[in-house]
């Protein structure tokens, strides 16, 4: 046979190697579950971010009623247009505008910094037992570690600066990482490692073309954890380090509002942190889960 036959022939055959390792990405689940016609993308639009805005919208309705009705020191117990009102002001002086820059700024780039580091390790806890045994309890110990209490910590070790925030922020994000990814691989059925092994998958084969994807749905749950912790340690790290040469980040914006007793402008803080995280929930999270779900057929369809 001609070696140009061979190569090929060679090729061919790695291409339908790989085609039936990504056959097995959707797991078992198809098979016991209903495939149903997906809504349309504007109606899971719809459907996803319209009740928390009419929920918004009550919530601030009965705030203002209340304000209203009670007739509160506006010191403490600011209505919802003395909190429009602070957020305008600090929009107009462009402190607003700054502070949401900056925290969004550190807030992705810790949480890709932590899924970068985060991967990798869990995969690695997940299929090598020994090690897992080993760091398991560390990497939990880690996770329920109120990230506050690094801060200290790395003051010390970077100074007043924005290294003390990442840092801050990775040591809260990785270990939901971690733990989110090993916690998927754990939940993989035996039988699709079995499959890849009869189709003559190598270890790494294994662990990144079958495992890794049948333990998506566990990974983006830690993901979402991840996040959460981030942006959490994100805003402890900017209350606590504020000045030298750290930014200007929303932490540091509601550290401003207490220190001048501004009730109003460190409520509507509180509300901007809270907003961005419901959004980026909403728009990031919410449409990854619903559409790897429903391709792995564990929804129905439904959104």
């Amino acid at each position: 046979m001609p070696p140009e036959t061979l190569v090929a022939a060679s090729a061919a055959a790695a291409d339908t190697h790989a085609d039936d390792l990504r056959t097995l990405e959707a797991g078992l689940d198809r098979l016991q579950t209903d495939v149903e016609r997906p809504l349309p993308w504007w109606r899971r639009a719809i459907d996803g971010v319209l009740p928390p805005v009419l929920l918004v919208i009550v919530l601030l309705a009965a705030w203002q009623a209340y304000t209203v009705i009670a007739q509160p020191r506006p010191d403490l117990a600011p209505g919802p247009l003395d909190v429009a009102a602070a957020l305008g002001e600090a929009w107009n002086d462009g402190r607003l505008q700054l502070a949401v820059a900056t925290s969004l700024e550190r807030g992705i780039l810790g949480f890709l910094i932590a899924v970068a580091v985060g991967t990798p390790l869990g995969l690695l806890l997940a299929e090598w037992a020994p090690l897992r045994r080993a760091l398991g309890p560390l990497i939990s110990g880690l996770q329920v570690l109120p990230s506050v209490a690094w801060v200290p910590a790395a003051i010390l070790w970077f100074g007043l600066s924005d290294a003390t925030v990442y840092f801050v922020v990775l040591m809260g994000a990785i270990p939901s990482i971690v733990n989110g990814l090993v916690a998927g691989v754990a939940q993989v059925p035996p039988q699709l490692r079995r499959v890849g092994r009869v189709l003559g998958a190598s270890r790494l084969e294994l662990a990144t073309s079958v495992v890794l994807p049948a333990a998506l749905p566990g990974y983006l749950a830690g993901l979402k954890q991840g996040w959460a912790f981030s942006w959490r340690s994100l805003m402890a790290a900017e209350i606590i380090a504020f000045g030298g040469s750290i930014g200007f980040g929303l932490g540091s914006l509601l550290q401003q509002g207490r220190d001048l007793a501004d009730l109003a402008g460190v409520l509507g803080t509180i509300l901007v942190i809270l907003a961005l995280g419901i959004v980026i929930e909403l728009l990031v999270f919410a449409p990854v889960e619903r559409g790897l779900l429903r391709r792995r057929g564990l929804t129905g369809g439904t959104p």
